[in-house]
């Protein structure tokens, strides 16, 4: 293996950069493929991206999550294809050519032309190509760019024509008019997920306004709420509730009488008197209220109401006036707002369209009279406001109402409101011509589909999504746009013969006409004759384009161009095992995927999915380039490489559907906290190998694993032990897709790796313990590191690559890339009961530290004796026993005791745990928890032995009752000379008593870690030898030597040697003196070693 730099100057961006260079000068990817292609299929379906926008923390968490998962399905022995694909249609790139070219209105298109539009759409479409290319590649994820999808190729456009022909054949496409989020700015409908993306606070006009009953005695009026007056012009019908109560009042000031619910009667204006008029009592003097505004006249059902006749205000529609302007009923009326009187105008809301239907008021076709062109402005029917935009003509509309005398009241709301995500501009509710996918037809087949899937996080899945299915409407496919696929249907001019066009032969075949795009501009101009005869014409093609989503939900079959092509990879592969997108795909690609595979096959398109949450700024807003509140992804990798923001953002809330709040300083955690003391458990084995040739011994390569497993030494059983737990652990989460369960793992380990395995082993591992074991636990450390590198080669592409390059120069035959290797299997014992006593032997220590820092009792001092309590014999024994040496070396005490024998040092006490017992026990908690705390010593002991008791009729287990053992002082010893500490499982405790030996012990340790500080500084290498001269006058300090002359020989590989015998031609490299160190002062001298 060759040298290694240290941490400090080991730059992961430059080595990434390396790799990444490295892995182009192997073909790494495309070799993976190749070795891999007769292994079994492993399909993923990646979500295509719009290519007209930057990728962003979101694009990148989503891809970290989809390299993860294909990575390690590679190395498990699949085939993975990974293709990127492009969302390339809609209206995001029509968006940017409209901005681009100036774009105000439907026709400026048609002047340019078709043709042209297109074309400049299509040349923008991979305009940022190239820097998706660089931040994905750089990120570390190996994904087939050249061989991509884009939603705009043919054959992948020919796979949408397919779909849809197979639903049309389903009967499950229908041509109506359905009232959806229209986007005046982009002069399309907007589907119900891209609506609900964009809400926010505005401030709308709200007005009262009166509907005179036809032939009412009393001269009555109803009167209807409405926040939308510039939809008072289409008004059909007025819509109560059948159930509620309404009142006919009078005003007793002006004596109009009007029509409301009785609950909503305090919402209308309240007139203070006049003394001109006479109807009514007089003014009170004090504040106006409703109830002395009005005298109720009548009382009735909303029932009753139904049928009743009014005037509208305008007269723009008189001609239905046979089934219109008339009372119907509906319970979305609501008493929460408004007056209990519902304005319909069915071409313009959901539920008015729906309500008006249901009461005959309109009927379905094609015969919907909208008053509102493309554009949002009102068409030439509504003469009084004819081409004015609807929104801006709010103002006049209510001084209409206001001049014909029907205006009740005028005021303003502030209320939610949905917006043009591109646009940007408020989306109004439109009847708009429209193709149809029947949804609401399959709704049980979907909600069974979706119960056939695996979700991570599962609530996603059972609550989010299953919501969104129950609740699903029949899905507008169609947009009335130019850039996408165009709708393979043709129609005959007198609507009674429609083709719907599966292929380009089909096309080809029906009109003679050679096709080689499928874009409007290509086709448009095609016709099919009719069958029926010339004497009927031909069909045409309908104008519209497929909705965006369409395309994007065909992704499974599209992307292969099946059935045209791939028919036994798709039918022996489908569903597709994995899927990873946002939270927001709910109702966005995991929806339109789900419709279209049970409409088409009865199933769900994937089997597993991964649902990742939203990535935030740091203070929880959202991330904006405007407001700059988030560090630029290249700047992030850049300073500490991609390993560690990936690590970042897959160890974080945001794989489990949480937000992450972005901290850049979270990414120096991760390089400070685990790759650097990762870099130097592996930096450490490379420089004790090389101490090996240095020490004249033969070079270093690993002994065989197998043998290795029968390793006497109790940390490398562990360690070994704990690797292969690692290994069933990793696997066992992956395999269930939570990546979330898997790092917190691997960091635990790397953790015990560094700071258990490496530390208390490096008198093994720098040869002071003999070649035999230096060489055991030199390959033990390096097959732990291999095993590591390849459990999380997935996670960390370009570090783990980085190590394992070096690693595999001791062994022959290895892989040229560790993306290469299979995932590690179980191999040998795990699970061993040493696990957990080594947990809890550094439970011990850290109990046993806290006590010292409690006294002031520093580690360099050494203490006489540890005593352990436990009833677990086993655990003592290993404590005692091969444990003992590590416990004893790293709390520097000179004895350890074990004790069975919980009364001895410690008194007992059992409490309930109210957050398990609580629900469970409910009334009884009390006297539960009474008897529980009540319970004595022998009780809790005969409870821990026998694992459960039953108390006030209730059956508790162990993990219902926290026992703690406190600590009780020995009769023969004061307070101060012993304490404890336990974590409710083991006792702790510390004889702190000095005597004149022990203070030796510490003097030498002293000594020790000053010598290791003096080589630190001379920037020696731990594989440089040196010689140890030293120089004092204290009389003590040689005797001091003397005694400690062992500790001192194994911690430093040599004695101390006396300055007078230091020879005269020896090189200096360091010297420094020392004073007041445990009240001695002395002179340190490192030299060469002298052959």
């Amino acid at each position: 293996m060759d040298d290694v730099s240290e941490g400090k100057d080991f730059s992961f961006p430059a080595e990434e950069q390396r790799i990444l260079s490295w892995w182009d000068e192997i073909d790494a990817f495309k070799t993976q493929l190749e070795r891999t292609k007769d292994l079994p299929e492993f399909i993923f379906y990646d979500g295509p991206p719009f290519a007209t926008g930057l990728p962003h923390y979101g694009h990148i968490l989503a891809g970290t999550i989809k390299d993860i998962v294909t990575r390690y399905q590679s190395m498990t022995g699949h085939h993975v294809t990974r293709r990127f694909g492009w969302d390339c249609h809609g209206l995001p790139v029509e968006y940017e050519i409209d901005q681009k070219l100036g774009i105000k209105s439907r026709q400026d298109v048609l002047s340019m032309g078709i043709d042209k539009y297109n074309e400049e759409c299509r040349g923008i479409v991979q305009r940022y190509v190239s820097e998706w290319e660089k931040t994905v590649r750089r990120v570390g994820r190996w994904i087939d760019f050249d061989n991509g999808y884009k939603t705009m190729d043919l054959n992948f456009m020919e796979s949408v024509w397919w779909v849809f022909s197979q639903l049309f054949h389903k009967d499950l496409v229908y041509k109506g008019f359905k009232v959806t989020h229209y986007s005046t700015g982009c002069k399309t409908p907007i589907s119900n997920f891209e609506a609900s993306s964009n809400y926010r606070e505005v401030s709308d006009p709200a007005i009262m306004v009166a509907f005179p009953v036809v032939d009412d005695p009393d001269g009555a009026s109803f009167v209807a709420w409405t926040t939308t007056p510039w939809t008072l012009p289409s008004n059909l019908a007025l819509c109560v509730n059948a159930k509620f109560v309404y009142v006919k009042i009078r005003n007793k000031f002006n004596g109009k009488v009007y029509v409301v619910a009785e609950s909503r009667l305090t919402e209308l204006p309240v007139e203070k008197s006049k003394k001109s008029l006479s109807v009514g009592a007089g003014a009170t003097g004090s504040k106006p209220k409703n109830v002395e505004t009005y005298e109720i006249l009548n009382k009735f059902s909303g029932a009753s109401l139904v049928g009743s006749k009014y005037f509208p205000v305008f007269d723009y529609f008189m001609e239905f006036s046979h089934v219109a302007f008339r009372v119907i009923a509906d319970d979305y009326v609501k008493d929460d707002s408004g007056t209990g009187v519902v304005h319909c105008a069915p071409a313009f809301g959901v539920d008015d369209y729906r309500v008006c239907m249901e009461n005959g008021i309109i009927s379905k076709g094609e015969n919907l009279i909208v008053a509102v062109d493309d554009d949002g402005c009102f068409t030439e029917r509504i003469v009084d406001f004819s081409k004015r935009y609807v929104k801006d003509a709010d103002k006049d509309i209510i001084q209409a109402v206001k001049d014909k005398d029907r205006l009740v009241k005028s005021g303003s709301i502030t209320h939610s409101c949905a917006f043009c995500w591109r646009s940007d501009t408020p989306l109004i509710y439109r009847a708009v011509p429209n193709w149809f996918v029947a949804v609401e037809k399959i709704k049980d087949q979907l909600l069974e589909s979706n119960k056939q899937t695996y979700w991570v996080p599962d609530f996603v899945r059972d609550k989010r999504f299953h919501n969104w299915l129950e609740n699903a409407k029949d899905w507008a496919i169609s947009r009335s746009r130019f850039w996408g696929t165009p709708l393979p249907l043709w129609i005959s001019d007198d609507g009674q013969e429609i083709v719907v066009v599966d292929s380009i032969e089909n096309l080809e075949k029906l009109s003679g006409a050679r096709v080689t795009d499928l874009h409007r501009h290509k086709i448009d101009h095609i016709t099919i004759p009719s069958s029926r005869g010339p004497e009927f014409g031909v069909l045409r093609r309908v104008e519209d384009v497929f909705d965006c989503w369409f395309e994007s939900g065909s992704m499974p079959y599209a992307y292969i161009h099946y059935p045209f092509e791939n028919l036994e990879l798709f039918e022996n592969n489908f569903p597709g095992h994995f899927v990873a997108e946002g939270l927001d795909q709910t109702r966005g690609w995991f929806y339109t995927l789900m419709v279209l595979s049970t409409a088409l096959f009865g199933k769900p398109a994937f089997k597993n999915l991964i649902c990742n949450g939203l990535i935030l700024a740091a203070d929880g807003k959202k991330m904006s380039k405007k407001l700059k509140n988030y560090p630029p992804p290249s700047e992030v990798i850049d300073d500490y490489g991609a390993d560690a923001l990936r690590l970042y953002i897959i160890n974080s809330p945001v794989v489990r559907a949480e937000p992450l709040h972005f901290k850049k300083d979270g990414v120096y955690s991760v390089v400070k906290d685990v790759f650097l003391p990762w870099y130097n458990a592996y930096r450490f084995l490379v420089q004790n190998a090389k101490r090996l040739e240095v020490d004249g011994f033969a070079p270093f390569t690993p002994i065989d694993h197998h043998i290795l497993q029968k390793s006497p030494n109790v940390l490398d059983q562990w360690i070994n032990s704990a690797t292969q737990s690692l290994v069933h652990f990793v696997r066992q989460e992956m395999d269930s897709y939570r990546l979330y369960t898997v790092i917190p793992y691997l960091l635990k380990f790397l953790d015990n790796l560094t700071n258990i395995y490496v530390r208390f082993n490096r008198k093994r591992l720098k040869g002071r313990t003999g070649e035999v074991d230096c060489r055991t636990a030199l390959s033990t450390l390096y097959y732990v590191l291999l095993t590591a590198c390849k459990s999380m080669a997935p996670f960390t592409p370009f570090f783990t690559e980085v190590l394992y390059q070096n690693l595999r120069k001791v062994t022959d035959g290895s892989e040229k890339s560790i993306h290469f290797c299979s995932f590690p299997r179980v191999e040998g014992q795990r699970g061993d009961p040493i696990e957990e006593s080594v947990n809890r032997m550094m439970t011990i220590i850290d109990l046993a530290r806290n006590i010292r820092e409690r006294h002031n009792k520093p580690l360099k001092m050494p203490l006489k004796e540890i005593v352990i309590v436990h009833p677990d014999a086993d655990f003592l024994d290993d404590i005692a026993g091969r444990l003992k040496d590590y416990v004893l070396e790293e709390l520097n005490v000179r004895c350890l005791v074990p004790c069975s024998d919980a009364l001895k040092y410690a008194n007992l006490r059992a409490e309930p745990d109210f957050s398990v017992l609580g629900k469970r026990l409910g009334k009884s908690m009390a006297t539960v928890a009474r008897e529980v705390k009540a319970l004595s010593t022998e009780d809790i002991l005969c409870f821990e032995k026998e694992g459960k008791m039953t108390i006030a009729g209730h059956v508790l287990n162990l993990s219902d009752v926290k026992i703690t053992r406190e600590f009780k002082y020995p009769s023969d010893m004061k307070v101060g000379e012993v304490d404890a500490k336990g974590d409710g499982d083991v006792l702790v405790v510390l004889d702190m008593r000095e005597d004149e030996s022990l203070l030796e012990a510490g003097v030498a340790r002293e000594i020790v870690n000053r010598i290791q500080k003096l080589r630190k500084k001379a920037a020696l290498e731990p594989t440089d030898t040196v010689d140890v001269f030293y120089k004092s006058l204290d009389a003590n300090f040689g005797e001091i030597l003397e005694s400690q002359e062992k500790y001192i020989r194994d911690s430093l590989g040599c004695s101390m040697i006396p300055s007078c015998l230091k020879p005269a031609n020896a090189v200096s490299v360091a010297e420094e003196s020392f004073h007041g160190i445990s009240n001695l002062s002395f002179s340190i001298i490192l030299t060469r070693r002298t052959v």
